[in-house]
């Protein structure tokens, strides 16, 4: 969908941090070899409305001892800066989304997402994201939970959307409305 279309939910994220923020501020805190060498973002299940808090940024960090360094943000401020033990990918080597072709930010993602029409009606509760490489380039995979119908005050993941990082565009979605029921 056009920009103007989305503006209405881009006021989610108004008083949060998004992503592309997120990740210039850990561009400060790691090793200038690991600037933008990105292998993974993905958040918590946000816990009060449909923005996640705490975020998880990962980079391909050729300093570190298995080739991996994590920050962790909580409220838009990093909360935490480790090295963690990837063995595996020590050896395999990770592979790293091509950050500079990443055009949509979190922010842009759930507004596409929630411009659904599967997903206009419900009451959405919780979100949580994770940026993924695919072979056509990154995306967004965004879940949802919306409260149960006989339990209002308990939520049900009903399912992902994933957005094109590249275009906003709705690639796929994978939605089990009556995971709610």
């Amino acid at each position: 969908p056009p920009r103007s279309t989305l503006f209405p939910y881009t006021t989610l994220f108004r008083s949060k941090s998004t992503v592309f923020a997120l990740v210039k501020e850990g561009d400060k805190v790691i090793s200038p070899q690991a600037k933008d060498k990105i292998t993974q973002i993905h958040s918590e299940k946000s816990t009060s409305g449909l923005v996640p808090t705490i975020w998880y940024i990962d980079y391909n960090d050729p300093t570190a001892s298995f080739k991996a360094t994590e920050v962790t943000f909580v409220g838009g401020k990093i909360s935490e800066i480790k090295q963690p033990a990837r063995v595996f990918d020590a050896f395999t080597g990770t592979k790293q989304v091509e950050w500079k072709r990443v055009k949509v930010d979190s922010d842009r993602a759930l507004a596409a997402a929630l411009a659904e029409p599967q997903l206009k009606k419900l009451d959405l509760r919780a979100s949580q994201f994770w940026l993924e490489r695919t072979p056509t380039g990154a995306i967004w995979k965004i879940r949802f939970w919306a409260p149960r119908l006989d339990k209002s005050d308990e939520t049900s993941p009903i399912g992902d959307v994933y957005i094109s990082a590249k275009s906003a565009e709705v690639i796929k979605t994978d939605l089990h409305l009556k995971s709610a029921d």
